[in-house]
């Protein structure tokens, strides 16, 4: 299951509140805290520590490839998708720097408690800027060969080229980045946020939920 908090932007601005956000969620844990805390103090600093630190590595993540600045970061990406008139150069050149950047995203946002090979990601990433390319220069040469289209028509159209590229480019990326989960299973923790084994239904569940997300981000 995906937590919506880790996509809300504003943790982006808090590293500097980072370590500080941690010890008071560690001294929470210790029946420590200062006297005056509030809850509110409290899940603020745990949405922080979420949108930062990767779960299973305990590693902060790079501010571009945090789920949470995926709308900062990733908007720029898509206005250059989104430019009218746009060349093959263009085309391959967007929809490339788009698919590196989610594999960024996948990567450093990836399930790690259990080993993955790197070759799964090298895949992932091959076979979306494949999927990704191959589609919006096809979509986009189809267009232009149709002769039942006004111009006006043809460019309101060319819009609407980018969603089915990505949207099908993020799907391939996650199902091939993420192939060996369902083979070898995902971590299942209990209330306490302690391992208590793998469980390949749990991939099979999830798998569904997180392309439909990659989808939904789009819109």
């Amino acid at each position: 299951l995906v937590n919506v908090a880790v996509f809300n932007a504003l943790p982006v601005t808090f590293c500097n509140r980072l370590q500080e956000s941690i010890n008071l969620l560690k001294r929470f844990k210790e029946g420590t805290l200062p006297p005056g805390v509030t809850n509110e103090q409290l899940w603020k600093a745990q949405k922080i520590k979420q949108a930062i630190i990767h779960p299973d590595t305990g590693e902060k993540i790079l501010m571009p490839f945090r789920m949470s600045g995926f709308v900062p970061f990733g908007t720029p990406v898509v206005v250059g998708l989104l430019l009218p008139n746009q060349t093959l150069v263009s085309t391959i050149f967007w929809q490339w720097l788009n698919q590196s950047h989610n594999a960024c995203v996948n990567y450093s946002n990836r399930n790690a408690s259990q080993p993955n090979p790197t070759s799964a990601f090298v895949h992932g990433y091959l076979g979306a800027v494949t999927s990704a390319v191959s589609i919006a220069v096809g979509l986009n040469v189809l267009i232009q060969r149709a002769k039942g289209f006004s111009p006006t028509t043809r460019l309101l159209v060319q819009r609407f080229v980018p969603f089915p590229a990505v949207a099908s480019a993020n799907v391939c990326n996650v199902v091939l980045m993420r192939k060996s989960e369902l083979s070898e299973g995902i971590s299942v923790l209990d209330k306490s946020g302690n391992v208590v084994g793998t469980s390949k239904v749990a991939a099979k569940y999830v798998r569904p939920s997180h392309c439909a997300l990659t989808i939904l981000i789009l819109l």
